[in-house]
């Protein structure tokens, strides 16, 4: 396709992402376009060299540490002449004195609040949208709908099944919010007064065990809701005797409704497939219209249209007669690309320019238009602007993004530290330098969080030459990863986050099996975490039960102070000391090939970035590029130490590449890989693991990029 670009200070911009900026993202800013474009070319004069320097400082890092390696051979582990040697080469840097984090005014969904997040690919209008309303979720739907209450009915409505729901949702309101008398499975009537919930059991008025629970009463319509609250979450009684699940209760309880997600990421990065003008329009599109509040997606559900729009605030009326709006959306947050790739979107002298560059200024700038408001319904009250900013090497590169984000605030005319920063714990020398890596961004951090997938897939590549790394089972268990997730949350308490920031715990991969969440899952707030993340809202609302038996302020008052984990057990890879099972080999050689080729076939040949993916039993996963790179990487690490040869891998690929045409029959988009495994998804597959060796970090992007775009161009014709 013929692209035209526009001359616009020095820079040549596409013309339709030039007018895309012009005609939509900036009236109602304040901000001109020419003002716009000449303060973006000052952002590239002054960052896009010391963003490719840094670059080169991870390449010439990583060589000297597969050179180490190399040269000790079969040495048995010394931790501390390996400690010695990071710290001599500039891996490990001085740790900072005592400090804590002073980042201004942030909204309580992230310093206070302790609940679930949701992460979804904005480039899905309606995937955001419902993200945006899961901050609201039916208890009662929520238990029905998943298997927490055994496997899902396929059939019509189960009356059994309902009163098993509503049986469970008594049990979890008699643990968090109790009666001071009897259970709320035998309430024959709920009401209130000036005093607070009245609550009818055994023919006697009772009140909650904690008057203090009781907020207020909201009206829609025919349904009352008596508001409730616990460790800061709210929850909704809604009464409704008319409606027929009120109708089977002696009460005229229709339903349970929790506070679920507090927060929802909207993400520009792993979960997108965005590799030219138009692939970017539509993520930024999609991530103003939430900004702006008008953001729609309309589509056919059982032969009719349905419209998403995001939901109203929640009014409701205190017992003294005043008001208090509850927040109807959660708190959203945007994942920009971290410091690797590059756009033609935006040239300069013919070249591509830095694609996080581009991401900061016009999220940012998309963003402006809730700093605007003055009245209705806002994403953060606080005035201040949430950007999540991934895939970051240490401390030298967080105060490269605090700086290029200072810069960003200058051009829009934004307050300094109006844009707050989350630091995800995601690569090893950030995880090696976290408390320097926290301090760089101390005035405007808001989140840090772990996540085992991306953090597998760089403890791998980083000691990619050390040896053969263990199965992925075994790994799960490696000290290493353990007191990655403890050092964590120590050293987020130690710089004073509690009350002022997020920590938080990755994602719940299988989004089918929340009865296993239910029981999991309780382990990230039991950590200290705030908040973890969830792959549906009907997780988000079984997750929000966890917060409720956890309380997570007094769990960090518990922890802060508790001694870190040495830093060595961080620093030492989980290597097999053993030949492993040929039968285990083979299992995780097949399992890998098939995740990859699941993930990467949609992702090259249909643009999806994130979705349920079956697995090699067919098992619903969520896949993104995270979990990707950790298979590409455990495969070109095996490839590397003989565990595999080339031809058991090009074999498994081949074989997979069938199963995986073969799951994927019933979807009429869908483009075989077999016979001829030569088709752009096939190829970058095959890319990932036999150059895994050689991608910068392990990193799928500039694989999945290239073939992305040599896909769109022979769909084209």
């Amino acid at each position: 396709m013929d692209r035209s670009f526009t001359p616009l200070h020095g820079l040549e911009v596409d013309a339709e992402f030039a007018d895309f900026i012009a005609d939509r993202v900036l009236p109602g800013t304040g901000v001109a376009p020419d003002a716009f474009w000449q303060g973006y070319a000052t952002l590239l004069d002054g960052f896009a060299a010391e963003n490719r320097a840094l670059l080169d400082r991870r390449a010439e890092l990583q060589a000297q540490i597969d050179a180490w390696h190399k040269g000790r051979g079969n040495q048995p582990w010394d931790a501390a002449s390996y400690r010695a040697f990071l710290t001599e080469i500039g891996y490990l840097t001085p740790e900072p004195a005592p400090f804590s984090v002073e980042n201004g005014a942030i909204d309580p969904e992230i310093a206070t609040l302790a609940g679930p997040q949701l992460v979804v690919p904005v480039s899905n209008a309606r995937f955001a949208l419902n993200a945006a309303n899961a901050r609201w979720g039916s208890l009662y739907d929520a238990l029905y709908g998943s298997d927490v209450m055994g496997p899902v009915p396929s059939g019509g409505f189960d009356a059994a099944r309902r009163d098993a729901v509503v049986a469970r949702a008594a049990q979890v309101l008699d643990q968090a919010l109790p009666l001071l008398a009897g259970s709320h499975a035998g309430v024959e009537a709920y009401g209130a007064d000036d005093q607070g919930l009245v609550a009818t059991v055994a023919g006697q008025p009772v009140r909650l065990a904690d008057p203090d629970a009781y907020v207020g009463t909201r009206t829609e319509g025919a349904q009352t809701a008596y508001v409730l609250r616990h460790n800061g979450l709210h929850v909704e009684l809604v009464i409704d005797p008319g409606h027929p699940i009120g109708a089977a209760s002696a009460s005229g309880l229709r339903d349970v409704v929790m506070e679920a997600a507090l927060s929802a990421i909207q993400d520009c990065e792993d979960s997108v497939a965005a590799v030219d003008a138009p692939d970017k329009i539509g993520v930024y599109a999609n991530w103003l219209g939430l900004m702006r509040g008008d953001l729609e997606d309309s589509f056919d559900k059982g032969g009719k249209t349905m419209t998403r729009r995001l939901n109203p605030d929640r009014r409701v009326t205190r017992p003294d007669g005043t008001t208090v709006t509850l927040q109807g959306r959660a708190l959203l947050l945007v994942r920009n690309v971290g410091h690797l790739m590059t756009t033609d979107v935006i040239r300069k002298d013919g070249q591509p320019t830095p694609e996080g560059l581009m991401d900061a200024m016009v999220t940012v700038a998309c963003a402006m238009h809730d700093l605007k408001k003055t009245d209705g319904p806002r994403n953060s009250r606080a005035g201040a602007v949430y950007v999540v900013k991934p895939k970051m090497h240490g401390p030298d590169e967080a105060a490269f993004a605090d700086r290029v984000f200072a810069h960003v605030e200058a051009v829009l005319g934004l307050a300094p530290n109006t844009v707050k920063l989350g630091l995800m714990d995601e690569e090893r020398r950030t995880s090696a330098n976290l408390a320097a890596s926290i301090h760089a961004l101390r005035h405007r951090l808001f989140f840090i969080n772990t996540g085992f997938l991306d953090r597998t897939g760089d403890e791998i590549h980083t000691s990619m030459q050390a040896g053969a790394f263990l199965g992925r089972d075994a790994m799960k268990a490696a000290a290493w990863l353990s007191a990655y997730e403890d050092r964590n949350v120590l050293i987020g308490l130690a710089s004073g986050m509690r009350g002022r920031a997020q920590i938080g715990k990755g994602m719940w991969a299988k989004p089918d099996a929340l009865a296993e969440m239910l029981e999991a899952k309780i382990g990230h707030p039991k950590s200290g975490a705030s908040t973890a993340w969830v792959p549906s809202p009907t997780a988000a609302t079984l997750h929000a039960l966890h917060y409720h038996v956890v309380d997570v302020a007094a769990r960090q008052d518990e922890l802060e102070g508790r001694p870190i984990p040495d830093l060595d057990l961080l620093l030492t890879p989980a290597l097999a000391d053993a030949p492993m099972a040929q039968d285990k080999v083979a299992r995780e050689l097949e399992n890998s090939a098939q995740g990859i080729l699941g993930y990467v076939v949609r992702w090259v040949d249909q643009g999806i970035g994130c979705s349920k993916v079956p697995d090699i039993d067919d098992v619903q996963l969520m896949e993104d590029r995270a979990t990707c790179r950790i298979s590409a990487q455990y495969l070109a690490n095996w490839l590397q130490h003989g565990v595999v040869s080339t031809e058991q891998v090009e074999d498994a690929l081949r074989r997979m590449a069938a199963k995986v045409d073969a799951q994927n029959a019933g979807d009429p988009a869908y483009r075989p890989m077999a016979p001829d495994f030569d088709g752009p998804a096939f190829l970058a597959a095959r890319d990932l693991v036999l150059t895994g060796a050689d991608q910068p970090s392990g990193y799928t992007e500039p694989a999945l990029h290239a073939r992305r775009a040599e896909a769109k161009a022979l769909q084209a014709g």
